[in-house]
């Protein structure tokens, strides 16, 4: 059997992980200049706690569930394109928020989770190996993550307005 469209948990995955990434992209570009007027780095840190966590599920969801297959049209370069880009967001998924708590960890401020709760911090110095290098790759993947984002949304488009293929239809 043939399947046509993104079932209804992947969907869910799909769509919660698009808000949470899109609203952490921007609360990170946007901390230091509205710092005066709202904190938004527990914000951000709440998200990217969050987006960890419905990536490990969005995965596991994925393991389990067979995805739509591509249209016969699709070129196989696009096919490479496209299967890399879901490959390195996900990973991004994931990483991000790694070096996120790595080096919220070294920092003398509690890890708190929209106020809720406090996060464990993860046993790293602010001197270590680990702080420096973890803050530097988060603030360079960011910016691979925000054109990985914008690729995946331009091709969504291109298929959706263009091609009129009903590729983007099967994630709604």
């Amino acid at each position: 059997m043939t399947v046509e469209k993104y079932n209804l948990g992947a969907r869910w995955f799909h769509w919660t992980l698009a808000v949470l990434v899109i609203l952490n992209l921007a609360s990170g570009l946007l901390h230091e200049p509205l710092e005066k007027v709202v904190q938004l780095m527990t914000v951000h840190k709440s998200f990217g706690l969050t987006i960890l966590l419905v990536t490990i599920g969005r995965i596991v969801w994925r393991l389990r569930w067979k995805k739509p297959e591509l249209p016969d049209h699709v070129s196989p370069m696009e096919r490479m394109v496209a299967s890399t880009t879901h490959v390195v967001l996900y990973a991004l998924m994931l990483i991000m928020p790694l070096t996120g708590w790595i080096f919220s960890s070294a920092g003398k401020y509690p890890l708190s989770y929209f106020g809720l709760f406090l996060w464990p911090k993860l046993p790293i110095s602010k001197d270590g190996p680990l702080a420096g290098p973890a803050h530097e790759g988060h603030e360079i993947l960011g910016w691979v993550m925000l054109a990985l984002v914008v690729l995946h949304i331009a091709a969504a488009l291109r298929h959706h307005f263009v091609l009129k293929d009903g590729i983007l239809r099967r994630m709604m």
